[in-house]
């Protein structure tokens, strides 16, 4: 570590994505007059996660009533809205529709109804003939759940916005700027060191590694997901609602499903492919060997793990690097789905999914650890882009009140 140069701050957040953006704007709107600085490596904003999501606007019936996800994903929904409406951004309110695809699903869509109303979420079970008139497009067995407060918005124009909204409250937000190593007070980038108050991690891909040089969450490794999206050339408005299946609740993730964007179009995506290093966005322009390394030796801790069928997992998603595959699974919940319709490849992304050791878990939840003069966003996965607000809101105070575990 090289010798400070005088360049302090209050705070300095490493990861200038939704979430990092968020918890220099939290800081501000408390401590005004606070020197904050945000250090992104990327030349542009929103350039991983969270520009690479579908912008949907979570509601939060997914999550177990006592998760920070449920608690957060709901207020988040109303921040981010509040948000957009103040800085112009646009939200397209589409609501969501959750449909069963066989009898089987019925006890867990049922499942997810419960939790939405145990979470405070506006929630409705819904037949075949209501859905109809919902969402045309779609087919159900029997009962389908209707989410009217689900919608999507752009996520990189509301990344942009946050970060003039950071910048006008008075915080600097360098890009460009990689972070080469950290400790407690310092943090160094380019051959530059900034001494800081306090310093937060909101590396997204790389947290643990961050996390790691500061002794903590040495039991996690981030496991890579990688994201596949394709776009239909379907007039706009053509599929009006978000479609999707019930989920597999032993995995965290919610399967192949429909968006809409914001302008209209219709969207297929993602998938949950276990990526083979962490900017695995295709191709071999991010190709990094240790960073294969790292995934080789931890993915058989994860295969083997009694609390997911990973087996399951990797035969249902590799096979979705076929177009017609992906297309295919879409059309049991949208049978006017053609393959020939969606054939425009989206910005993939990257899943920072966090994988317990000891216990070979993936985290379900949000994971927040505090260190030395700093905190430690280790797991801040989907719905963190409806989320960040709020779990910034929920950070923020944990750090005044020094709530988060070592």
């Amino acid at each position: 570590m090289a010798t400070a140069t005088g360049n302090a701050a209050d705070l300095v957040v490493i990861g200038g994505g939704i979430v990092g953006l968020s918890l220099a704007d939290a800081w501000l709107a408390r401590e005004p007059n606070d020197r904050v600085v945000v250090l992104d490596k990327e030349s542009e904003l929103a350039a991983h996660a969270s520009g690479r999501n579908s912008g949907v606007l979570h509601a939060g019936f997914y999550y177990a009533p006592d998760s920070l996800k449920a608690r957060l994903t709901r207020q988040g929904n109303l921040a981010l809205r509040a948000f957009c409406a103040e800085a112009g951004v646009p939200i397209r309110e589409t609501g969501k529709v959750v449909v069963t695809r066989n009898a089987n699903e019925l006890d867990a869509l049922r499942e997810l109804h419960r939790r939405g109303l145990a979470n405070d979420v506006p929630v409705e079970l819904i037949d075949a003939a209501q859905l109809k008139a919902l969402e045309p497009l779609a087919v159900t067995h029997e009962q389908a759940l209707w989410s009217p407060s689900t919608a999507v918005a752009d996520p990189i124009a509301v990344a942009r916005a946050l970060a003039n909204r950071v910048r006008d409250r008075g915080g600097q937000v360098r890009l460009g700027a990689r972070v080469t190593g950290a400790a407690p007070g310092v943090v160094e980038v380019a051959g530059e060191c900034l001494t800081a108050g306090h310093i937060i991690n909101a590396a997204g891909l790389y947290a643990d590694r961050v996390a790691h040089w500061f002794g903590v969450g040495e039991e996690y490794r981030m496991l890579p997901f990688k994201g596949l999206y394709w776009y239909g050339n379907w007039a706009p408005g053509r599929l009006q609602r978000h479609v999707y299946p019930v989920p597999d609740p032993r995995n965290p993730f919610l399967g192949v499903h429909l968006t809409v964007t914001v302008d209209g179009r219709a969207k297929i995506g993602p998938t949950a492919i276990p990526a083979l290093w962490r900017e695995d966005y295709g191709g071999l322009g991010n190709l990094s060997l240790s960073e294969s390394w790292q995934v080789a030796r931890t993915f058989p801790k994860f295969l083997t793990s009694p609390h997911h069928d990973v087996p399951g997992l990797v035969r249902t998603e590799l096979p979705k690097y076929l177009r017609r595959h992906m297309v295919n699974q879409a059309a049991e919940l949208v049978p006017s789905v053609r393959a020939a319709d969606f054939t425009k490849r989206g910005r993939p992304g990257v899943r920072a999914q966090l994988l317990h050791l000891p216990t070979k878990k993936l985290e379900m939840d949000f994971v927040v650890r505090s260190g030395p003069s700093s905190t430690h966003v280790l797991n801040a996965v989907s719905p963190a882009w409806t989320s960040a607000l709020a779990v910034a809101e929920y950070i923020i105070n944990g750090i005044w009140t020094r709530a988060f575990d070592r």
